[in-house]
């Protein structure tokens, strides 16, 4: 049931490869490489492996009937339903907070909760999107690239 579009799971491991996501900025590119991410900035998470965006619409989601949260597009385009606000305690998301990814579209968080897949996806929890903040939104970076911008851009050391 759903949307028909490629589901998005969660997994307790925190080195999984296929739970790689790139942040990128809104489709007009206004996410330069290695600037902070600041909190409240609209950004979009493309999947590395498929290159599929985050995306959630009016759907149930298929185990908890919250909001369907599926992968949509083809090497990064997508549409404006993949867009979600980061939600942080700072002025700029760290590396080492716990933030929330609140959708521009549907204003549901995104979530994932206990149920979990039987066949054919065995084991992997449902992400979905919940209409209230709570201590199922929470989502922390565990692995990845973490590109620290120099302090003066114009300064090379090197011929």
């Amino acid at each position: 049931t759903g949307s028909g579009q490629q589901s998005v799971t969660g997994v307790e491991a925190s080195d999984d490869a296929n739970s790689y996501w790139r942040i990128r900025g809104k489709t007009d590119g206004s996410c330069q490489r290695g600037t902070p991410v600041k909190c409240g900035q609209a950004i979009r998470l493309t999947h590395v492996n498929t290159g599929k965006n985050l995306h959630t619409h009016h759907f149930p989601s298929p185990l908890s009937n919250n909001q369907e949260v599926s992968a949509f597009g083809d090497d990064g385009e997508g549409d404006d339903l993949d867009i979600w606000i980061v939600q942080c305690s700072g002025t700029h998301w760290e590396r080492e907070d716990a933030v929330r990814f609140k959708h521009v579209g549907t204003e549901v968080f995104l979530s994932i909760t206990g149920e979990q897949y039987g066949h054919p996806i065995r084991g992997q929890r449902e992400v979905h999107g919940m209409p209230t903040a709570n201590q199922h939104n929470y989502w922390k970076a565990m692995e990845g690239i973490f590109i620290k911008p120099s302090m003066d851009p114009a300064k090379h050391d090197e011929l």
